[in-house]
């Protein structure tokens, strides 16, 4: 496993990790999910991310027993949430102190654990004064809960403002972003975080890096019965692959393939390595529904030494969509 520093920090997080998104408390009951995370510890993931949303708190559940039954020593592992959705009264949503506060003590409860590594803004909250959610973050840090506070789908402009306020305030300032990040979502990584990059050192840990399965080539015959375009809950997937758009999306995952078997690998290893090729990546989270699943996904760390600026440029004639670079940057 490879380990890179959390942006400017001084964390090291595994440059693959292991989410809970969908599959917990969706698709894996305890003993699945204890086992999927057994296999990426074993390869050595120490980052598994959550959040408070993810089956209803559901998940922060299953994750916290698997932990506790595999005996794992807590310093060995980094642990985030995140928060926004936290339930359905006036006060259980958003990013207000209360909840900030009230929602970590909630996930910390179900997960089982004293503190976490890192704690996300899981989007940005245009009813709650930005002031507000950066102190309270720093609060949260300063009390040991978090040794990291961050965003999640944050504007480039977003993040910067919040980081003014720590400053000026002499507060703790956010540390990553959790964007959405694979072969046809680039623009925010690419291109709007770059300043960011440069002038506060934001680390990444993104997320849906195979493109909500896209990049896994498993809907180019159509939805197949138990994916999780499938999942009660998930139709906007099934309505976004069934697009014009999605199908488009679809047909150059189809292009990809000949590329993955030039380079002995799967199209889902291809797309985890492509990701980790950037250098701006901090983790690529990657989720599973079954142990095989893990395994594969490990194995993207052997194919990134295989994608060679030739092979990257074959990639790019296939997506055409590299974004352009900031004008600064010129």
């Amino acid at each position: 496993m490879e380990y890179r520093f959390l942006g400017r920090s001084g964390l090291k997080v595994s440059a693959l990790s292991f989410g809970a998104w969908v599959t917990f408390g969706s698709q894996l009951d305890e003993d699945l999910a204890y086992e999927c995370m057994k296999v990426a510890r074993e390869a050595g993931v120490n980052f598994f991310d959550n959040a408070e949303v993810y089956a209803h708190g559901r998940a922060e559940t299953l994750m916290g027993k698997a932990i506790r039954r595999a005996g794992w020593k807590r310093s060995d592992l980094v642990l985030s949430t995140k928060i926004f959705w936290g339930g359905d009264g006036p006060n259980d949503r958003g990013l207000s102190r209360k909840h900030l506060l009230e929602g970590t003590d909630a996930a910390l409860e179900r997960l089982g654990v004293r503190y976490v590594d890192l704690i996300f803004a899981h989007r940005p909250d245009l009813h709650t004064p930005i002031e507000e959610t950066v102190r309270a973050m720093s609060y949260l840090v300063d009390r040991g809960k978090a040794f990291y506070w961050g965003t999640s789908e944050w504007s480039a402009e977003q993040i910067m403002a919040a980081y003014a306020v720590a400053r000026r305030e002499h507060l703790v300032p956010p540390t990553m972003e959790q964007p959405q990040y694979n072969m046809f979502h680039r623009r925010r990584v690419e291109r709007d975080y770059a300043l960011l990059y440069r002038e506060i050192g934001l680390g990444t840990t993104i997320w849906s890096p195979l493109a909500s399965g896209i990049l896994t080539g498993k809907y180019e015959r159509g939805i197949p019965p138990g994916s999780r375009a499938t999942v009660p809950g998930y139709e906007w997937l099934r309505e976004r692959f069934e697009s014009a758009e999605g199908r488009e999306h679809v047909a150059k995952a189809r292009r990809l393939r000949p590329i993955a078997d030039e380079l002995g690998c799967t199209l889902p290893q291809l797309a985890l390595a492509w990701c980790l090729k950037n250098p701006r990546v901090s983790s690529v989270i990657t989720g599973a529904s079954r142990p095989e699943q893990v395994r594969e996904n490990m194995g993207a760390l052997e194919v990134v030494p295989r994608l060679t600026e030739a092979v990257m440029e074959r990639i790019e004639e296939v997506l055409q969509n590299r974004p352009e670079p900031p004008e600064d940057f010129r």
